[in-house]
């Protein structure tokens, strides 16, 4: 007797990544966080392509929902670590760039010119111009002759010859890329944009981070004390490392796993009227001393502080050595 084709069926077997899907959409009550290392190992499959793109979309737009928590991203941070194949290169200030300006032009660049000038070793990172309507790090770069690095040994030339350089995350953390490029498809930007700060691929003595959204400067410091990492975090102009003048900055700091706190006042008595358009050409003209512009100088000069003060300057000692920086610096480019 022949067994009904029907009986002989079997389930396919369930993806190995489907779990982590499943973790994070159960419901209200049946949802949770991954932990450190659930996400550790999620994020390593990701890196390794062993999930679906249904999956990934779904993954990422799951924890933009929920909002990761601090080991999620600490466990997400050493899946990328340890994939990563660069050196040791000496670096002072990791400088994640990925979000691009929109109501004012990018001082910390001038910032960090000015810094590496002076002998620290910054080495900046940007994930492209994945959002329409804004300035973003990489197409200033030859105008201000800041090094665009394309794999690890330009970097460490780079930062051997002038103490500052830029590689694109493309070039070191392709999988990461292609996620974030992702924002125009899923309508949202995913965490890889908030991820790509705390990386620190360099092993930085600090690591400087800005995060917009309120709320996430504490988790992103809770993540860098689990990982033992010195940083300080703020929510910076635009989401950029770069010191709004014109308000209260709150630095979300850790040293050696324990954090701190301090909190800076404004340092203009009114705001400034922002400019009616971005003209690239500014920076080059306060660069050269060609014109005064009390927010720029005011911005540079604060966020030049901030970085003095991730390598344990003090405060005012630290606006004060930003001043000298500033007022001796090469003014060729």
């Amino acid at each position: 007797m022949n067994t009904p084709a029907a009986l002989t069926l079997e389930a396919p077997a369930e993806h190995p990544f489907a779990p982590f899907v499943r973790i994070l959409g159960k419901g209200k009550r049946g949802a949770r966080n991954l932990t450190r290392e659930e996400a550790r190992e999620a994020m390593g499959m990701l890196l390794e392509d062993k999930v679906e793109d249904t999956q990934l979309g779904a993954f990422l737009m799951l924890l933009r929902h929920k909002e990761e928590s601090a080991e999620e991203m600490a466990g997400f941070t050493e899946a990328v670590r340890e994939r990563l194949t660069a050196p040791a290169i000496q670096v002072d200030i990791d400088w994640p760039t990925y979000a691009g300006k929109k109501r004012h032009l990018p001082w910390y660049l001038l910032a960090a010119k000015c810094l590496a000038q002076n002998g620290v070793r910054i080495f900046m990172h940007g994930g492209g111009a994945h959002t329409a309507g804004r300035l973003y790090s990489e197409q200033l770069l030859d105008a201000l002759a800041i090094p665009l690095c394309r794999n690890w040994q330009s970097v460490n030339e780079a930062l051997d010859t002038g103490n500052l350089a830029f590689m694109p995350l493309q070039d070191w953390a392709p999988h990461l890329q292609r996620m974030i490029d992702l924002r125009n498809t899923l309508g949202l930007r995913s965490p890889i944009h908030s991820l790509a700060r705390i990386l620190n691929p360099l092993g930085a003595r600090c690591g400087l981070q800005s995060i917009f959204h309120p709320g996430y400067q504490s988790v992103h410091r809770e993540a860098s004390s689990l990982l033992g990492d010195n940083s300080i975090v703020i929510k910076g102009d635009g989401g950029e490392v770069e010191i709004n003048p014109d308000t209260l900055s709150h630095l979300y700091g850790t040293t050696a796993g324990v954090g701190w706190d301090e909190e800076w006042p404004a340092l203009s008595a009114q705001r400034h009227v922002k400019p009616a358009s971005l003209q690239p050409e500014h920076l080059l003209a306060l660069w050269r001393g060609e014109v005064e512009d009390s927010y720029p100088q005011l911005a540079l000069l604060s966020t030049m502080a901030l970085a003095l003060r991730g390598l344990g300057t003090p405060r005012e000692q630290a606006f004060e050595q930003a001043q000298r920086f500033w007022d001796n610096r090469d003014t060729s480019i």
